[in-house]
């Protein structure tokens, strides 16, 4: 029995041998940032999946292919991208989406999100992430030699959220635009 759909799930089901092996070669994040709106539009901002390469830097595109499927792709180390497919696999509007990627993916993955009003502080995000990188434990390794370790990379993500989502944009360090070749100088909502 291997159940992804809720985390708490994962940890009952950990006998099998399925998930002991995603257990041992896996990387497990959980990461949280309360940001000051509701859970509602968190939620619908999150929720449209091609939103979120505007503040997860390792996605390059999320391509909603239906309701509950998508595909994405990240950068990988040394300048390489990996590609896959997901699902949403429980959704509860304004508080939970959770999903897995698909059987025979390049990245197997499971995950979920939690938005949890906290009052008048606003929304607490709950990140919570397993997946095998591709390689396994020598991807994992190879990852953190190329400096990219995934609870740091998530915690920066939500980070980038919480500024995306109270100001608009995330202010980065590049120049403004039109200035000795940068870059757009900020990622916004729009």
């Amino acid at each position: 029995m291997t159940t992804y759909a809720n985390p708490r799930n994962k940890i009952k089901a950990s006998r099998s041998p399925q998930a002991e092996t995603f257990n041992k070669k896996g990387v497990h994040v959980r990461r949280a940032y309360t940001v000051n709106k509701s859970a509602s539009d968190l939620f619908d901002f999150w929720r449209n999946l091609e939103n979120l390469p505007k503040f997860m830097t390792h996605l390059q595109e999320v391509i909603v292919l239906d309701e509950k499927r998508s595909h994405w792709k990240a950068k990988a180390p040394a300048g390489t991208s990996v590609e896959w497919d997901a699902q949403i696999i429980n959704e509860e509007k304004d508080k939970l989406i959770s999903w897995r990627s698909l059987e025979g993916a390049s990245v197997q993955s499971t995950g979920s999100v939690r938005f949890i009003e906290t009052g008048d502080r606003g929304t607490e995000v709950r990140v919570v992430l397993e997946y095998i990188p591709p390689g396994g434990q020598v991807g994992k390794l190879v990852a953190r030699l190329f400096g990219e370790e995934p609870s740091q990379q998530i915690q920066e993500d939500l980070r980038r959220f919480k500024q995306l989502m109270e100001a608009g944009e995330i202010p980065t360090s590049q120049g403004p635009r039109g200035t000795c070749g940068s870059k757009k100088s900020r990622r916004t909502t729009s």
